[in-house]
Parts: C-alpha cells; structure tokens; sequence
C-alpha cells in the first residue's frame, strides 16, 4: 500500500474454482498473489487494499458463515474470521461486491489490478469502472488508469523473509524424504507409478497434502524427456530412472530432481554422464552469491558439460566453437535453473533493463543441469543410449553465498547406490 499510494485502489481476487469433470472440482488452492498478501485460504475471495483509508485499509469480500453448506463442504471463516484470523480491517458478503466495491473505487484516480487472468472478473471491473464514469455529471471522479500491480508485488515476493525460507526449508526437507524413498523402494520389474506412489506417501505423510506440481518419474528413454509425466511404464534392470518432484508445504513449493540406477548400481557410461552433471551443478551452485549476476550459474554449468561431452566423445571439436555455436544444446537444451517460491516458477524478472539482474540475499532459485542423450540422436554410441540425467537442487542466497535446502537427500553417485543397496 505503500508503494501505491493513498490515491490508488488495489484489487486482487483469489483464484477461481475450477471443475475436474462433470460435478467434480478440482482441489482448490487461492491464487499465489492473493494467499501471499493476505493468507486466506478459501475460494470466492476478493481481497481490495484502500491506502489511508480512515475506515479500514484492508478488506475482504468473502463467504458467510452459513450452517448447511458447511455440513456439507466444510467450515468457512466467515466475515467475522476473516478479520479475527486473518487480519483484515472490515469484512463484506462476497455476493454484496456489485453493490459496494463501485463505491469504494469512486474518487481514486489509479486502479491497480491485473488485467487477463479471468475475463469474467476483468467484465466486472471494468463495469464497476463505467458505473462511475457515467455518474460523472454529479461530480464523481472515475479512476483514469489501470496498472498492472505484478511489477511491486512480484518484486516483494522475489525476496524471501525469514518466515517464507524456513517453510521453503521445510518443502525442501518433506521432498527429500520422499527422493530417499524412491530410492530406497526402487527395484526392477516395478512400474514408475509405484515409485510416484511411494513420493506422495512420504509428502502426505510429513505434511505436505499435494505435490507443487506433476511429478516426472522417467526410466530409461523417458529420462529424456523434459516434461514426462505419464509415469506408466516397467522399470528395466539397468536402465537409469529421473524423478522430478517437489513438495508444496504452506503454499510453498521445493522442487528437487535425482536420477539414479533401476537396480541400485550405476554402469561405466552412466557413471561418467553422471558424474559430469553433477561436476556441473556443483560448478554452477559456487556461482550463486550476492554480486553474480543471475546467467552466471548457467555459463558454470555449460562450460563443464561442454568440456565433458568433449573428453567422453559426445560432442567432437573445439569446445570454445562448440560455446560459441550452442552446440551443447542438442543434449543439453535448458536452462540451469529458475526463481521458485510460492510456485514452482515463480514470479520475478530474469533481467532489469536488458541486463541479467544481480542476486541478492533471500532470492531463491533452482539449479538443474542436465544431459539428454536418447538412442534416435545421430553420432552417439549405443553405450550412451537413452541416458537421461538431470540433478536439481534448491538454492538459496544468503549474505556470504549460498544455502542448498535441497541437501538431504544424496546426490554423489556412491552415496545413492549405498543407499539403495541399503539392506532394509
């Protein structure tokens, strides 16, 4: 409110509820931009920020208390809990906003308000707006402009306080839990779906009620597919499996990757690859610190994967051309990492000014160098077919340098396989 000043009015409404199939809705999770400012947890909110004003600057349209619905959808908050619980200065019937939000826009001159992510509601807003304007002739001032509120609030939500890392710390943890698990569960002859099942146990055991996001759990040529998520097919004795999942805890999502051998030990040329991923996470992770800018931990990682596919025959030919020509990007054909908090890519600009931005304390990123080497690829030998390998971890920076919160669950190539060599 601060930021946008006494003559402006903020409009945020929560996420819409959205059906799976027939008279089934999907689980409801509010709108990140809403939950972070205001932490309420129920659909059919509207959250309206009035800067200064005398009566109340923060308020909520939301659902009222009401004795049979809740019998059979569970407890609401009620207008008087969203003020009790939830802070807010006054409180109003979400079926009451045509009649009263018109009123509390009049006389501000700036709505911010971010246009496109629901039509519908746009519609309303901008009725609300005209409702005004063709009041003019009784003195009534019409807001002249609209603006975006992403620019302020993603740039609050970029830098993490104390309270958001130590729930991003517990994501992290939950996740891990459940990587050591597949690891440990992980035999030949299973499906992937068994391995994911054994993720969402540990996750729902330690808390987390739902991954931040579809996990990808791929064995042998499905590692080499970036986003695969049909997680169907029969684990093979000697193929390499990828597992891309992370937990949402609080709102508040880890996203974390490992791959590791079907039966518990990796082969010569899984070995190498994977070895050079990993020498490339670690390379580009030195490179997260106050002072680097944010590309610096994608050039660490390319040019180790560079020189490694070089010295094990992947790629042929000078490895400074090969940098210059982006030739790794026919095995390597991502980025390094991005911003995560309240979602798994979460808001925040990359670069200011058509420069990469610098990091500072409390930003959080990911970094998850890759190799993808499918048998259709032509030049590769068969050894190398259908090695897919990518190691995530979550970083975040600190005032000296860096902080994994991703750390518990191993990466070095002896550690996963004396864990999952592990008798039970």
């Amino acid at each position: 409110m601060d930021l946008i000043g006494s003559d402006s009015i903020a409009i945020i409404p929560t996420a819409s509820v959205h059906i799976r199939n027939r008279d089934v809705e999907f689980p409801f999770r509010p709108d990140s931009d809403f939950y972070y400012l205001t932490a309420y947890p129920e659909p059919e909110a509207v959250v309206v920020l009035i800067p200064d004003r005398e009566e109340g600057e923060f308020l909520i349209f939301c659902r009222e208390r009401d004795a049979e619905m809740e019998t059979w959808h569970g407890r609401r908050a009620g207008l008087d809990g969203a003020m009790e619980t939830y802070g807010a200065d006054d409180a109003f019937p979400i079926e009451d906003m045509d009649e009263i939000l018109p009123g509390l826009i009049e006389g501000h001159d700036r709505v911010f308000y971010n246009m496109g992510r629901d039509q519908q509601f746009d519609q309303r807003v901008l009725g609300w707006v005209n409702q005004i304007r063709n009041k003019s002739r009784s003195g009534v001032n019409a807001p002249e402009e609209f603006i975006a509120l992403n620019h302020f609030l993603h740039e609050m939500r970029l830098y993490k306080s104390s309270h958001e890392i130590k729930l991003m710390r517990k994501a992290a943890q939950i996740a891990a839990a459940g990587h050591r698990r597949a690891m440990q569960y992980c035999r030949p002859g299973m499906n992937e779906f068994q391995i994911e099942s054994e993720l969402l146990y540990e996750f729902m055991r330690q808390g987390s009620r739902t991954p931040a996001y579809p996990s990808i759990v791929g064995g042998g040529a499905n590692g080499c597919i970036l986003h695969y998520t049909e997680n169907k097919d029969l684990l093979n004795d000697g193929d390499l499996l990828l597992i891309d999942a992370g937990a949402e805890y609080e709102g508040y999502a880890s996203d974390i990757t490992r791959t590791f051998p079907v039966n518990g030990n990796f082969n010569k040329a899984q070995r190498q690859a994977y070895d050079l991923v990993l020498a490339a996470q670690y390379a580009a992770i030195e490179q997260v610190k106050p002072g680097n800018h944010w590309n610096d931990p994608h050039d660490a990682a390319v040019k180790v994967l560079t020189e490694g596919m070089v010295e094990l025959g992947i790629l042929k030919g000078n490895v400074e051309r090969l940098l210059e020509e982006h030739t790794y990007r026919k095995y390597y054909m991502h980025r390094t990492g991005h911003w995560l908090g309240m979602d798994v890519h979460d808001v925040g600009d990359y670069k200011l000014e058509d420069e990469w931005r610098m990091l500072e304390p409390g930003m959080v990123l990911t970094v998850e160098p890759g190799i993808y080497l499918p048998a259709e690829s032509n030049g590769l030998a068969n050894k190398w077919f259908n090695i897919g390998i990518r190691i995530e971890d979550d970083v975040l920076v600190t005032k000296d340098g860096y902080e994994v919160l991703s750390k518990d669950v191993p990466k070095e190539a002896d550690e996963i396989m004396e864990l999952m060599n592990k008798v039970a």
